[in-house]
């Protein structure tokens, strides 16, 4: 596939905002005009097209005419067997998929092996942390993402939290997998997987009446700006927390952490000239897409308190209970957020973990000796770990698949 049409592919994001588009709360016009220049990109150029009126010319058609076919049952059969970076598309799929697949799974031109495999180091080595704000921050911000929570709420994976937070965690773990761009690893299974379930969701979600009446007027589910925004709820995100944490990162770290996500964006569709080059470009352009569309929402604060139960009640019973996981939420996102997601507030917690939190991470850091860490700080330590354990398990024995409805009840 050429660069060009490589380009008008569709991305999709990770942890719990993987599936995300939808409609506005607040006024439909509410995120700033696109102003964000594609010299930022790392395509260095670009027309300037709004990425809120792009979507996915190559697999939305595809996928459509395999759910107008009847065909998904079949499909996800054959989907369940492709595992593996290095494994042949499925030949049981109709020709038309296939051929798609095999395109999409081509890496960029661009894509540097070197940085791939310092990425893959770096996320081992400080995968407590990008587990923790890729799940639990990532999924904070995403239910105060309205056409997120709208369309993660009105679409099929909405009816079974539980379900769709295994399967929507499998491509974070894939890109932060050690092996995720080797043969042996999935990272491209999953992202053409899931890319395939956002064309089936495009073409779902418009016949839900309640996406409809929500969806602040856009026709069309999940847009470039959508994923866009979605990737900086999880990318840059993490990587402003990690500094603020003052987590030892050295330039290549940084670099190779964003060429990892640069390339998973790519792999996942999004145009090269809307994928930022530099961490100081992703900044610009995440305060133009994702800082001025949070907002709150009736689904979004369902889907909060499901989330936060679920993580309070199914990680380890007795060590860790729902006002410390709303504390700590709030601690990782904000009260802006917080509030917006209608978190309640937890002071006895929350000033115990803005004290106990920096320290503990000075003592992994290897900057602060142990006799200097609150003991209290051990209960939050390990509350935390419950919640890695609870949510890198999530996806064992589970598979994307696609949807052949929307949420019950909703279509």
């Amino acid at each position: 596939m050429d660069g060009l049409s490589r380009r008008k592919m569709l991305m999709a994001g990770g942890a719990l905002g993987a599936f995300g588009a939808l409609g506005i709360a607040a006024p439909a016009n509410a995120r700033s005009l696109w102003t964000w220049a594609p010299s930022g990109s790392v395509a260095g150029s670009g027309a300037g097209i709004d990425p809120e009126w792009v979507w996915d010319e190559e697999a939305d058609p595809v996928v459509a005419a395999v759910l107008d076919r009847g065909e998904v049952a079949a499909v996800n059969a054959q989907l369940a067997t492709w595992t593996r970076n290095d494994q042949p598309v499925p030949a049981g799929l109709p020709a038309d998929l296939r051929d798609f697949m095999e395109h999409a799974r081509q890496l960029p031109s661009w894509a540097d092996r070197g940085k791939l495999e310092a990425a893959a180091a770096f996320n081992k080595s400080r995968g407590f942390y990008l587990n923790v704000l890729n799940g639990l921050g990532g999924g904070m911000l995403s239910t105060a993402i309205p056409r997120e929570a709208r369309s993660v709420y009105y679409s099929k994976g909405g009816a079974d939290m539980e379900d769709r937070v295994a399967k929507t965690s499998l491509l974070g773990f894939a890109i932060g997998a050690l092996n995720a761009y080797r043969p042996d690893g999935d990272v491209v299974v999953q992202a053409v997987k899931t890319r395939m379930v956002h064309a089936a969701v495009r073409h779902l979600l418009p016949r839900s009446p309640d996406w409809t009446r929500t969806s602040g007027g856009q026709r069309t589910p999940i847009s470039q700006a959508d994923i866009l925004v979605t990737w900086h709820s999880l990318a840059t995100y993490a990587m402003r927390k990690l500094l603020e944490w003052k987590v030892r990162i050295t330039p290549a770290e940084s670099a190779a952490y964003l060429h990892v996500w640069q390339v998973s964006v790519h792999m996942l569709g999004v145009r090269d000239e809307y994928i930022p080059a530099t961490w100081d470009a992703a900044d610009a352009q995440s305060k133009q897409v994702l800082d001025p569309i949070l907002t709150s929402t009736r689904e979004g604060v369902e889907l909060t308190d499901i989330l936060l139960n679920q993580l309070a009640e199914q990680t380890s019973p007795g060590s860790i209970d729902r006002p410390l996981v709303n504390a700590f939420a709030r601690y990782l996102v904000g009260d802006r957020v917080a509030d917006l997601d209608a978190i309640p507030e937890e002071k006895f917690w929350l000033k115990t973990i803005e004290l106990v939190w920096p320290p503990l991470v000075a003592f992994r850091e290897g900057l602060l000796p142990l006799p200097l860490v609150p003991p209290l700080a051990w209960t939050i330590d390990e509350a935390v770990r419950q919640y890695v354990l609870w949510f890198l398990t999530k996806g064992k024995g589970t598979t994307i698949s696609l949807p052949d409805t929307n949420r019950p009840g909703s279509s």
